[in-house]
């Protein structure tokens, strides 16, 4: 669907003489630097100098963020963290103007249940969680979340079903319940996880063997898959396809969220770790050099005892020797776009919520970033709209998104919002797009518990993987398991060596 509906843009979306002009461009270019890496066409230069080190981290996500995070607060404080682009942050960045900040990707944090001690003792100490209770400023306001569907916007996210739709819904969630206690759907997913038949087939087909065939749960399954995995059901891993509705409390009183998203975690993460990070330090050779790592960069080479390599684990062999198989690693490209809005259009139904979707849409919805502000009235919006390209194949959908140019991808956004707000149009004056090529891994059939996967992860020897793909999903506690994990390694080798 995404496909197909987003092709005839160009032609949809041309302008007549009353549209108003609309500024904007696109952001983030990163694909460029990576690039260099992937096609070798130009020399990169000869570092001018040589630095030695205990600990070097590669990748300045939320995952090598967090395994910078616990190695200071272990008390070891000799290593760098090495960042491509001139803001660390991944998939938390964030922008603003003068009307609010806002996420470039991720935009909340689920409240995360007692098991997951990482997550909390993090929010603790960011003051998000005190004395066992939430600080209610943080979590999202109401009105949460609406769907249009039939011309107009209603609560909630779960469609509207025909007759014995309701029965299916119900079964539906027994059915999760059912896994939620079993204790094997957990966050992170190391924690409970193990191998499991329901990763050789699709979330599709396990609807369709348990006979969960209602239209309006089939889409919302559908959608669930494409906002966190990028993919659609049919090409989901039941296990991940599971996860998603079985790994949280059905009642719990979140999300946490901010106008910038996740950035809000992030700003405060370099307010405490930024001594360490170095930005535009493009790291494109690491090898071994007797019991060391050699970390190579264009302003200087890095001896060090341990490498963590937080960067998404397909670029391993872009930079690295002998390194581990990757080939079973896949990824979606995302778009999103932050567009600012002069007034709120026209709709009708349920009033605007935080999180707003569209049914049977080619993307999935917008955000919000001013609903959490605590100013009664604003005369103008910031919404941050999201698609993933979940159909077909990842490789050509990455094509079709840099292939396209600005005006091409600002229409499809505005059309596709045309569909609830016919007279957005009239109501945007600037289009800001992200293009983003590996946005996240899809946790495809047979990936979760595949050899490949578990090899990647478990690491050896003084060369340690960090990313969330290492759990088949990308979510931002997987990314911090994944990086303090990977810095307890390194310190349990530092202390052996």
């Amino acid at each position: 669907m995404n496909r197909r509906l987003f092709l005839s843009a160009g032609l949809i979306g041309l302008s007549s003489k009353a549209d108003r002009r609309i500024e904007g461009g696109f952001v983030f270019e990163d694909q460029k630097t990576g690039h260099l890496l992937r096609d070798r066409k130009k020399t990169l230069p000869r570092p001018a100098r040589e630095v030695r080190v205990p600990v070097v981290i590669v990748g300045g996500g939320i995952a090598g963020l967090s395994a910078a995070w616990e190695l200071d607060r272990r008390g070891f404080r000799d290593f760098v963290l090495l960042e491509m682009n001139p803001r660390a942050g991944g998939n938390s960045r964030w922008g603003e103007n003068t009307i609010s900040r806002y996420p470039w990707a991720a935009h909340y944090l689920p409240v995360p249940d007692h098991g997951a001690t990482l997550v909390r003792e993090l929010c603790q100490e960011l003051g998000l969680l005190k004395d066992g209770a939430w600080d209610e400023r943080h979590l999202c306001f109401s009105p949460q979340e609406r769907l249009f569907q039939y011309g107009q916007w209603y609560e909630g996210l779960e469609p509207t079903g025909a007759p014995g739709a309701h029965e299916q819904y119900r079964r539906f969630e027994e059915a999760m319940s059912g896994f939620r206690v079993s204790g094997e759907f957990t966050i992170p997913m190391e924690r409970g996880g193990k191998p499991s038949e329901l990763d050789r087939i699709s979330m599709a087909e396990w609807l369709r063997r348990n006979r969960f065939d209602a239209p309006g749960l089939a889409w919302y399954v559908n959608y669930a898959c494409r906002d966190d995995y990028g993919a659609t059901a049919a090409e989901t891993s039941a296990w991940a396809g599971i996860h998603y509705f079985a790994s949280r409390a059905p009642d719990d009183k979140g999300p946490l969220t901010w106008p910038e998203g996740n950035g809000w975690i992030l700003e405060r993460l370099l307010a405490k770790l930024g001594r360490y990070v170095r930005t535009n330090a493009l790291v494109y050779r690491i090898r071994k050099d007797g019991p060391r790592m050699r970390v190579t960069t264009p302003e200087a080479e890095y001896s060090a005892e341990v490498v963590i390599y937080a960067a998404p684990t397909f670029t391993a062999p872009y930079v690295m020797e002998n390194a581990p198989r990757v080939d079973d690693f896949e990824y979606s490209p995302w778009l999103t776009a932050n567009l600012v809005l002069d007034r709120w259009p026209s709709e009708r139904g349920f009033e605007p919520a935080w999180d707003n979707v569209i049914l049977r849409s080619p993307g999935l919805g917008y955000v919000v970033a001013n609903h959490q502000s605590l100013a009664t009235r604003s005369d103008a919006w910031v919404w941050t709209y999201y698609t993933s390209f979940a159909e077909g194949a990842p490789a050509q959908n990455r094509r079709w998104l840099i292939e396209h140019d600005w005006t091409y991808w600002r229409n499809a956004v505005l059309d596709d919002l045309a569909r609830a707000h016919p007279d957005i149009r009239q109501c945007v004056r600037r289009v800001d797009i992200f293009r983003i090529g590996h946005a996240m891994i899809r946790p495809k059939v047979g990936f979760i518990w595949s050899q490949q996967r578990q090899a990647v992860a478990g690491g050896k020897g003084n060369l340690v993987f960090a990313n969330s793909d290492l759990s088949g999903l990308s979510i931002f506690e997987e990314a911090q398991y994944r990086g303090v994990t990977a810095a307890r390694r390194a310190l349990r080798r530092i202390s052996r060596g």
